[in-house]
């Protein structure tokens, strides 16, 4: 085969990579997405690319003899190979598969406000190897994603979706209130409700508080436990 025609196929095979690249990434980037799963399609994207990239110029530069011949001579080499793995076992590999790790795990999310070595700032961008996260200055926090993986990380935006519901009742000090308070923890219908007597200062103040799911369920939960609270209070005479 003349050496044009290997020329032309290498760059035909490199054109189509670079189209095929291009309509994947256009086609996933089209998505309008959460950030937890917009972070896992932005590290896969970037995977995807990566590994069609790879594909396509590693099959075009196989046409070339020579290429072939010196790539089948490193690869025999076991001990050039072991060195070639070992480097990107702890350096590039790493951070790639902490990268993964990070995508499916996701300890931080796009968008997410995270303290990383006490530096706070917002995670800008996940890359394959880098995550930069934006200070409180405006600069840019580049750091590997094998050390992300590792260290601890303070992530404010990530919260329990439980919410404490809690209401206080106020009762004249006359009150009995030990009973009140067992017949309030009754009602609360929790083992983890809390009903404790937080003021004496001119009528006693009792506050019960217990765990919603969420915090429109806590909202609800709290005008019920009002209500109960009330009609237990008017049955008991207190409110007359």
């Amino acid at each position: 085969m003349l050496l044009w025609h290997r020329l032309a196929i290498v760059g035909a095979v490199l054109v189509v990579t670079a189209v095929v690249a291009r309509l994947i990434d256009r086609s996933i980037a089209k998505r309008d997405l959460a950030p937890g799963q917009a972070t896992r399609y932005r590290v896969l994207r970037r995977t995807i690319m990566f590994s069609v990239v790879f594909v396509g110029i590693l099959s075009a530069l196989l046409v070339i003899p020579a290429v072939r011949a010196v790539a089948g001579g490193l690869l025999a080499s076991s001990a050039i190979l072991g060195l070639v793995v070992g480097f990107a076992a702890q350096t590039t590999l790493s951070n790639f598969v902490a990268g993964i790790l990070i995508a499916f795990a996701q300890p931080l999310r796009l968008g997410d406000r995270v303290r990383v070595d006490d530096t706070d700032g917002i995670v800008e961008e996940i890359g394959l190897t880098y995550t930069f996260i934006r200070t409180l200055e405006d600069a840019r926090l580049v750091i590997p994603n094998a050390k992300l993986a590792s260290d601890t990380i303070l992530n404010s935006t990530i919260r329990a979706r439980e919410q404490l519901a809690q209401i206080t009742v106020q009762v004249p000090l006359q009150t009995d209130l030990q009973q009140l308070v067992d017949t309030l923890r009754r009602e609360a219908g929790d083992d983890r409700a809390e009903v404790l007597v937080t003021s004496l200062e001119g009528n006693a103040t009792v506050t019960v508080r217990t765990w919603a799911p969420d915090p429109e369920s806590a909202r609800r939960l709290e005008s019920d436990l009002r209500l109960r609270a009330h009609q237990r209070l008017r049955a008991a005479g207190v409110f007359g």
